[in-house]
């Protein structure tokens, strides 16, 4: 047991809820799916796993601060600064069209600490967990879970690389890294979204790299990654943020050895 513990099994709780909405409304003829103002979809799923998740801290920790994707931030009565950061639907593009590759992200920050993260994907049958100091863990659920960890890979040759695409490389003006990192990679996939972090989380694969992603697309992953023995930054070396909304970054995930070397790669300007 942990400081933790407690919290991991709300986020459970929350993470069990929020399957029950969205495997109901998954593929449903009647969905209903709206343009948000930066002109991403939002589905009646996204606002109704949210619309629970914040009625079930309001009733379970409400002196928590809170961060969601759909109905933004309250603040937190906490000396420390305890907050939630929700992703009612990560993967919304997915979950519309009918792949059932998409979670529902919940994470629990305490100050700057990563304390809990539970990512679960009810499509896919599997969900990822982790409380700081206490380790990873993936299976269908908490009573059947065990522990994940990344991978020994030393080398950039012997690593799988995942992304999510490569329009966001390009615009960010560093596709000709990408596309090298991608070359001399052994291999490359784009899973996207959470689930190319989980992979590297249960060491299925090596990096994963994103050039800009919201905090509530990565506050969940966090602790599972590093809990699983991994290291997480932006491009420049610092830590994966959990800030207010707006403050989108880039991301980097690797199993730890490999993180200098994919930092120094993907350095690299674009080719005047």
């Amino acid at each position: 047991m942990t400081g933790y513990a407690d919290d991991l099994a709300l986020a459970h709780l929350l993470a069990d809820r929020a399957d029950a909405i969205a495997t109901a409304r998954f593929r449903a003829l009647d969905l209903r799916v709206e343009a948000k103002p930066d002109l991403t979809p939002v589905s009646d799923a996204d606002t109704a796993v949210e619309r629970e998740i914040r009625a079930l801290l309001a009733e379970h920790r409400p002196a928590d601060g809170l961060l969601g994707e759909e109905y933004g931030a309250q603040s937190s009565a906490n000396p420390n600064g305890r907050r939630w950061i929700i992703d009612p639907i990560d993967g919304t593009k997915n979950f519309v069209r009918g792949v059932p590759i998409w979670a529902t992200l919940i994470a629990l920050y305490d100050g700057d600490l990563p304390a809990v993260g539970v990512v679960s994907a009810p499509a896919l049958g599997r969900r990822w967990w982790a409380s700081a100091g206490a380790g990873a863990y993936a299976g269908p659920g908490p009573a059947a879970g065990e522990r994940i960890g990344v991978s020994a890979v030393r080398g950039v040759a012997d690593a799988s690389f995942c992304y999510s695409s490569l329009n966001g490389w390009e615009e960010a003006g560093r596709l000709d890294a990408v596309l090298d990192l991608m070359r001399d990679s052994w291999r490359s996939r784009a899973y996207g979204d959470f689930y190319g972090y989980m992979l590297l989380a249960e060491g299925a694969l090596d990096v994963m790299a994103e050039p800009e992603l919201s905090v509530w697309d990565v506050a969940a992953l966090v602790p599972i990654l590093t809990e699983a023995g991994g290291t997480v930054t932006d491009l420049a070396g610092q830590p994966a943020p959990a800030g207010a909304p707006g403050t989108d970054s880039s991301v980097v995930a690797t199993n730890g050895v490999l993180h200098a070397d994919i930092l120094a790669r993907l350095d690299r300007p674009a080719a005047r």
